[in-house]
C-alpha cells in the first residue's frame, strides 16, 4: 500500500473527471517534462489519463489498490501541455493517435512521427498548446496485432484503406471522447487544431470541441510512403495546402 509520505506527494495532482453517463476518468498531472526539440530542451507539463471502466473493480481508493492493478498490460493515454493552456487565446492542439511503428522506430511507411515531433515544435514556437497523445488509437483504432495485417496485404497491393476494409474494419475506428474531455477539463477557449483531415476537424466539433480553426501539418514524404499519403488525401479526404512546395520538391505530388 502506498505511504502516507507518498500519498501527500501524489495526491493532489490527481483529478476525477466525472460524467453522469459514462465512465469517470482519472487525470494525473502535471508532470514537468523536458523534451528535445531539434537541438534545444523544451519543458513540456505532462498529465496521463485513465479510464475506470478499463480497470477490473477494486475496493478501495485508487491509490490503495496501484499494485493490484495491471497497468502495464494495457497502454494509458497522455497530453504535453505548453505555456498558460488554460488563458491563453492562442493555443495549439494536436490529437495525435499512437504510432508504435513511426513513433518509435521512425518507419517511413507513414508519416506519424514527423507529424508528432513537428506539432511539438509548432506548439513549443507558438507559446501555448497541448498534444495530446492516444493510447487506443493504433492502426486508426484497430490497434497494433491487426495493423500488423494490414501491413501485410499492402504489400502485396492494398492500399491502407483498403487493408483496413479486408480485414473487416472501417477504415477509421478512433473515439476523441476521452481526450476531449480531459481538454474541457484544461481549457475553456476556442483552440486551433494541427490536422490535415477535415473529417476528423468536422467530427470533434461535433462532439463539442470549441475550435477556430486548423493548421495543415505535411512534410516527410518518402518512396515507402507515397502511397499511402496519396490515399489519405484520395479515400480519407486529407486536405493538401501548405505541404505543396516541399512535397513537389521531393519528387511527388498527391494530386
Amino acid at each position: 500500500m502506498i505511504s502516507m509520505q507518498a500519498r501527500n506527494v501524489v495526491a493532489e495532482k490527481i483529478k476525477i473527471l466525472r460524467q453522469d453517463h459514462g465512465p469517470n476518468l482519472v487525470l494525473v498531472g502535471p508532470v514537468q517534462l523536458p523534451v528535445q526539440l531539434e537541438g534545444r530542451e523544451v519543458t513540456f507539463q505532462w498529465y496521463t489519463w485513465l479510464n475506470l471502466n478499463t480497470i477490473p473493480p477494486l475496493e478501495g481508493e485508487i491509490l490503495d489498490v496501484l499494485s493490484e492493478i495491471d497497468f502495464a498490460s494495457s497502454q494509458q493515454s497522455s497530453v504535453l501541455v505548453y505555456g498558460d493552456f488554460a488563458n491563453n487565446d492562442q493555443a495549439l492542439v494536436r490529437f495525435h493517435s499512437i504510432c508504435h511503428t513511426g513513433d518509435i522506430f521512425g518507419s517511413k511507411r507513414c508519416d506519424c512521427g514527423y507529424q508528432m515531433q513537428r506539432s511539438l515544435n509548432m506548439i513549443a514556437q507558438n507559446g501555448c498548446g497541448a498534444l495530446f497523445y492516444i493510447a487506443n488509437h493504433e492502426g486508426r483504432g484497430i490497434g497494433l496485432f491487426s495493423k500488423s495485417l494490414a501491413y501485410l496485404l499492402q504489400e502485396q497491393g492494398y492500399d491502407t484503406v483498403e487493408a483496413n476494409n479486408e480485414l473487416g474494419y472501417d477504415d477509421d475506428q478512433r473515439s476523441y471522447d476521452e481526450a476531449i474531455r480531459v481538454l474541457r477539463s484544461m481549457r475553456r477557449k476556442p483552440v486551433s487544431l494541427i490536422t490535415n483531415n477535415p473529417k476528423k476537424l468536422q467530427s470533434l466539433r461535433e462532439q463539442g470541441l470549441l475550435t477556430d480553426q486548423h493548421v495543415s501539418i505535411w512534410g516527410a514524404p518518402t518512396k515507402h510512403n507515397k502511397r499511402y499519403l496519396r490515399t489519405k488525401i484520395a479515400k480519407s479526404g486529407h486536405l493538401y495546402e501548405t505541404s505543396t512546395r516541399s512535397v513537389e520538391q521531393e519528387g511527388w505530388s498527391g494530386r
